[in-house]
């Protein structure tokens, strides 16, 4: 079990990601380099950086077609940096998806999960809710960010986060149901909860979709806490 306990909390985290950077040094840094903060720190820019905006665009639109597919398109680079533990590239790509769709919420789900990684999930929280002030209905998001009140129930231990999530895993579950993370994550809340008939729903869609989120070990428990 203190096995399976280990490999859940890596999966409702992101600062288990192995990162080129510190915390200290990334705050340090943004101080003098503005695309290390979101929006740029919505610091008036150079000549020469307007410049290079504006051919980033024009390269972008030119590629993509329209402001929103290059939005969408360095949000997905963005996240590939992310996941690479190059989070300064991440930064930089997110930033640029901003730039070219100030209004795409998907950019705050970068945003936030830059700061999730590093473990500032205050500020985390403020960049996801951003982006729901834009499209309240990004499943994406709302899983994000229930994965932060998840992985608080599962350092502390305090019920009231585990809800907030169950409550927002079930939100974007409605709104995508397809979606095997939010599904796993789903069955796992409940699995703590003790709620086994919820656990095991939630635990069969996701293997129905794939089950590909899913770690080794969590069926047993999931067998042994609940039955067969």
């Amino acid at each position: 079990m203190k096995y399976l306990i280990t490999i859940l909390v890596s999966c409702f985290s992101l600062s288990l990601f192995a990162q080129q950077i510190s915390y200290k040094e990334w705050q340090e840094q943004a101080k003098t380099e503005i695309r290390l903060l979101p929006e740029y720190g919505n610091t008036e820019k150079s000549p020469g950086q307007i410049d290079a905006d504006n051919e980033l665009i024009k390269t972008e639109l030119k590629a993509e077609g329209t402001h929103r597919k290059a939005s969408d398109h360095l949000i997905k680079l963005g996240f590939g940096y992310l996941y690479k533990g190059d989070l300064r590239t991440a930064m930089y790509r997110f930033n640029q998806a901003w730039l070219l769709d100030p209004k795409n919420e998907n950019v705050y789900w970068g945003f936030g999960a830059i700061y999730f990684t590093f473990g500032d999930t205050e500020e985390a929280l403020r960049q996801y809710e951003k982006g729901l002030l834009i499209n309240p209905d990004s499943a994406n998001i709302l899983t994000d960010k229930a994965t932060i009140y998840m992985t608080a129930y599962m350092n502390k231990r305090n019920t009231a986060d585990l809800n907030k999530a169950i409550e927002l895993f079930t939100l974007s579950n409605k709104i995508d149901p397809s979606n095997q993370n939010t599904l796993f994550k789903l069955s796992a809340a409940y699995f703590y909860k003790q709620d086994c008939s919820n656990a095991r729903k939630f635990y069969d869609a996701c293997i129905k979709l794939g089950g590909q989120p899913i770690p080794d070990g969590y069926l047993d428990a999931l067998n042994k806490q609940c039955g067969k």
